[in-house]
């Protein structure tokens, strides 16, 4: 990271302001504004404000449509320019740059007001710094901030200096992270994105820089910044994915149990867990051969089955299909050297090149995360789908995968490209490290359109802004203890917060798992109440690998999963209408009750339920119930609204509510979902209050 400001706090005395050297002018439904930093162009647009200046990003489809601009109506008085358009106003001051915008009249942002003693503004409200820009806004002395995509502490994030960019994260233990969007907003009603791919620094509220400001760096480029207005998370939400696009709706069985390992070895240990799945009457829907389970690791990858494992696949997939499971294999985009397609695709300039030599790069895989578990991978070229030519080749290559009855892929990895990489588009790697993902994520999901017959779904890692529309994304490789669980949870409201709404995390943990019952069972039970879910790790995630009590726990929590399938498909739909994330913080939930936003490990599963996870090997867990009467679900007993409820659960309790009289569609128990055709089937109604169910 080549920061001015990675030690310490900046001299912001030392780093000049913008300032407007010209007059502005209307340029069709545009204000030009002549700086010393270029023009800038002001744009309002009903519910919201887009100010660029510098060069325009490349495009890589993070926008799915553009705003409709607004006429303006332009007034310049002595240092000051006002702008207006349909229920948008916003005053450019000129010395140095900086703005305020109002939506019908009320306040949404303006350049932040953290002043010194002998100039108006301590931070420069917009600066040239480095090879990108900066800019400072405002931030209330109480104001909260969600979003910022896939973060692993707390869901608020004032205080945090936080960095947009992708990163194989090793877990979920650190800043780092391998889902990022540069879209932030507040329940005091705006919302900034920064339409760009490059790396984007947040400080916000970071008090070595500014407790009373949210500077944003763009780290290179131009600055392309979109303000909105809206009166609540949800609003706001919903005016970001306007932009960059909604989910569709994913496939039924995708909710049904997805089963994984890292990772079964033969095609005999995956046949044989199968048949035992079934035999053991666990619902379940997909059965998954992890990386190293259908590929030789010495070639991957190149789309071919190991064929000293799998000398006829189609006959191993017949059979796991005549068990009546979905069938998802894993893939990364890159080819090793020792695979002849390496050659074959840097010959045809399908590969990434390195910018010195020209050359298809190589990409170096560090041993030291590997361990004894997993074998270290061979140096390997990685895909440039920039070329038009290499992402068609590699979209239509899954043909053969989904014909032979392949229904889901999982798309790990995609956070290698390095500064030192160059594609074929002329984008360096700084430039599409954080795109490629989005990049790579569409060209699979649109082979799975293309192809797969049971319906186009992904499973994907590394994301950015607008990756929304490739659904679902899950939460890399937590480390197997409670706190991983925690983080875990975090990662996906995050996510969700930042308009992305299905997820998943890996049930029991990725690495360091030490057969902890009580650990998977509640990990079990957190994960019923998710868009998606995914037993995943190091070793069997089976449950009666963890012994017959987390097994009697597990299946009566997956039991559940799968009565719920009727209301999660409601909130599933509901989602790919609004925006709205399956999992909703308090914040997103009860916009209106300030008092149960500082509950950010607790949230809701659509609109009705309201879930507080057991993250302790205890049993206890602590839960704010919103105002109004509230019944525990399935149970069905009463709890008080408007406070804090301290409860000990045994091991098969759970801790989920349900505001009096709301309802529940519940369906039947099945083994799987092909048995209830494409959507689910409503067999009783739960209703919060009610003895029973109504059918």
């Amino acid at each position: 990271m080549n920061s001015p400001f990675a030690v310490g706090a900046p001299q912001w005395g030392r780093i000049p302001p913008i300032r407007v050297t010209g007059q502005p002018r209307i340029v069709g439904a545009d204000v030009l504004i002549p700086t010393d930093a270029g023009s800038l162009t002001v744009t309002l647009f009903e519910g919201g404000l887009r100010l660029r200046i510098g060069p325009a990003p490349r495009d890589y489809g993070i926008l799915a449509t553009t705003p409709t601009a607004e006429t303006p109506q332009l007034v310049t008085a002595g240092s000051t320019s006002v702008l207006r358009a349909g229920t948008g106003e916003v005053s450019i001051g000129h010395d140095p740059l900086c703005f305020e915008f109002r939506h019908r009249g009320q306040l949404v942002q303006r350049t932040s007001s953290d002043g010194h003693f002998v100039r108006r503004f301590r931070l420069p409200p917009f600066a040239r710094v480095g090879d990108g820009f900066l800019v400072s806004l405002e931030l209330g002395h109480e104001t909260p901030v969600y979003g910022l995509g896939e973060k692993w502490g707390r869901l608020d994030r004032r205080g945090q200096l936080l960095r947009s960019w992708n990163a194989d994260s090793l877990g979920v233990n650190s800043e780092l992270s391998y889902k990022n969007a540069p879209f932030a907003w507040s329940p005091d009603g705006w919302g900034v994105f920064v339409h760009t791919p490059a790396a984007v620094t947040h400080a916000v509220g970071h008090a070595p820089w500014s407790q009373r400001s949210y500077v944003l760096w763009v780290e290179k480029g131009g600055l392309d910044l979109f303000l909105l207005a809206g009166a609540d998370g949800a609003a706001l939400i919903g005016g970001y994915t306007a932009m960059t696009g909604r989910a569709p709706a994913p496939p039924l069985w995708s909710h049904g149990v997805i089963l994984s390992r890292a990772y079964y070895r033969t095609a005999d240990e995956i046949l044989t867990v199968a048949r035992e799945v079934r035999r053991r009457e666990m619902p379940c829907d997909v059965i998954t051969f992890d990386g190293r389970a259908w590929q030789d690791t010495r070639t991957r990858f190149g789309f071919e089955w190991d064929p000293e494992r799998y000398p006829d696949p189609g006959a191993v997939v017949a059979e796991l299909k005549a068990l009546d499971f979905h069938v998802c294999v894993w893939e990364y985009p890159l080819v090793s050297v020792e695979n002849p397609l390496f050659a074959e695709m840097a010959a045809r300039g399908w590969l990434l090149t390195d910018k010195h030599t020209g050359e298809a790069a190589r990409h170096q895989w560090d041993p030291e995360p590997f361990g004894s578990v997993l074998t270290p991978l061979p140096d390997s070229g990685i895909v440039d789908f920039t070329h038009p030519e290499a992402y068609a080749w590699w979209r239509d290559r899954h043909r053969d995968l989904f014909e032979i009855g392949v229904d889901m892929i999982k798309a790990d990895f995609g956070e290698q490209i390095d500064a030192q990489m160059r594609a074929s588009n002329g984008s360096e790697g700084d430039e599409l490290h954080n795109a490629y993902a989005l990049l790579y994520n569409r060209c699979v999901y649109e082979a799975a359109q293309l192809y797969c017959r049971s319906g186009a779904f992904l499973f994907s890692r590394a994301a950015w802004s607008g990756q929304q529309r490739f659904p679902s994304q899950w939460g890399g490789d937590p480390q197997a203890d409670w706190g991983g669980l925690a983080a875990s949870l975090r990662g996906g409201l995050s996510w969700g917060l930042t308009g992305a709404p299905f997820y998943a995390t890996d049930v029991g943990g990725f690495y360091g798992d030490t057969r902890d019952p009580v650990l998977y069972a509640r990990w079990m039970q957190a994960a019923v109440f998710s868009a998606h879910m995914r037993l995943h790790g190091v070793g069997a995630r089976e449950p009666w690998a963890y012994g017959p009590e987390a097994e009697a726990v597990a299946r009566s929590a997956i039991e559940l999963r799968y009565q719920m399938l009727p209301y999660l498909r409601e909130a599933v739909l509901d989602a790919t209408r609004t925006g709205l994330p399956v999992q909703r913080a308090m914040v997103l939930a009860r916009p209106r009750e300030r008092a149960s936003w500082a509950f950010e490990n607790q949230f809701f599963l659509g609109e009705r339920l309201l879930v507080a996870p057991c993250l302790s090997p205890d049993g206890r867990v602590e839960v704010w119930l919103p105002e109004g009467d509230w019944c525990r679900f399935p149970g069905g007993e009463p709890f008080a609204g408007g406070r804090l409820h301290r409860l000990e659960l045994a091991l098969h309790e759970t801790a989920v509510f349900a505001p009096l009289g709301a309802e529940i569609a519940l369906g039947p128990v099945v083994s799987h979902t092909g048995l209830l055709g494409a959507e689910p089937r409503v067999k009783s109604r739960w209703i919060a209050g009610c003895d029973r169910s109504i059918s």
